[in-house]
């Protein structure tokens, strides 16, 4: 996984690779496998309990389901030359 190519030096320079490993796996799970880690980055927008999935996606699809979207007029066709 991830913390193999992250970790890989201390995993080679250490006596016991194996060992290492599965600490490095370890910590990188306790650290950094959890949703508020993306969330205090602002990496995604919210982080929802899994029971308020449908109630989330439906507000947020009748939310855009009137929004429109203007485009910039072009200042040139695309006419064949």
């Amino acid at each position: 996984g991830a913390a193999n190519v992250i970790f890989r030096r201390q995993i080679a320079d250490a006596p016991d690779p194996e060992a290492m490993r599965q600490k490095m796996v370890q910590e990188y799970k306790s650290e950094l496998m959890h949703p508020y880690y993306a969330a205090e980055r602002g990496l995604v927008d919210d982080v929802i309990d899994p029971a308020d999935t449908r109630e989330t996606l439906n507000r947020s699809l009748a939310m855009l389901h009137t929004k429109h979207a203007e485009l910039p007029s072009r200042k040139h066709g695309n006419q064949p030359q």
